[in-house]
């Protein structure tokens, strides 16, 4: 069992460059995370907060059709994100986010004391009251099981960077993989170069420390050697995501 922690929510897509009306998908990181390890065969489940409205049945028809178990908990509304897409197709994101899995707490502790991966991040790591349950889960997992961390910094929702930067190397310190974004580490570190930053990680206590740095392509780190992986051109199709 791998289990995943975090978010669920509708991506409503704002394209200038297409007429009619804005389209809808099941989206949020930690989601499409769940899916991915399910298509890839894996027995897996996602803790996450959507509500029985139109928006949340669009997401769990989504999960069940791709044979993602869910745990889910919660009272507020299904969590939105219009991606507002430029000329180029790149996206910038309004949110209007809830994340809170209060009444899951014991099928979630559940799921994570039987599975051997835990992985979280994103909006369910910083935005409260959810990001506290989050962490309790993380260290319940930690003794028996292998943890993963994707921050997914969004400055429109975690608006103290300070802050920010606090949670994110609380996560880390707790993880034994790592993986952040060249913007994600610019944000949270503009005094700091991106290798100063993925070090200054690794020495937090993860094994395994993965930058993603777009068209540059990847760096990997560990404690015994640095790996950077030449990034490979290709025909974008959609950006929303494309960092899951």
């Amino acid at each position: 069992m791998i289990t995943v922690i975090g978010e669920s929510l509708v991506d409503i897509i704002s394209d200038r460059r297409m007429a009619g009306p804005r389209q809808t998908h099941p989206g949020g990181s930690p989601l499409n995370v769940a899916v991915g390890c399910a298509r890839l065969g894996l027995q897996t489940r996602l803790v996450t907060h959507f509500a029985e409205d139109a928006h949340g049945q669009l997401i769990g028809d989504h999960l069940r059709g791709n044979g993602v178990e869910t745990t889910v908990g919660g009272s507020l509304p299904t969590s939105t994100a219009v991606a507002h897409l430029d000329d180029t197709g790149a996206a910038e994101y309004t949110f209007s986010i809830s994340w809170d899995i209060n009444g899951a707490s014991i099928p979630a502790l559940a799921a994570v004391e039987s599975s051997l991966h835990v992985h979280t991040g994103s909006i369910a790591t910083v935005l409260a009251p959810g990001s506290k349950s989050v962490r309790g889960l993380v260290e319940a997992a930690r003794p028996h099981a292998t943890v993963s961390f994707d921050p997914n910094c969004r400055p429109a929702i975690s608006r103290d960077a300070d802050e920010a930067r606090h949670e994110a190397e609380d996560f880390v310190a707790a993880s034994d993989i790592v993986k952040a974004s060249d913007e994600d580490l610019r944000w949270l570190y503009p005094d700091r170069t991106l290798e100063e930053s993925i070090a200054a990680w690794l020495e937090l206590g993860p094994a395994l420390v993965a930058l993603t740095r777009g068209a540059d392509g990847p760096v990997l780190l560990t404690r015994r050697g640095r790996v950077g992986i030449p990034g490979e051109a290709v025909t974008v199709a959609d950006t929303v995501g494309a960092g899951d």
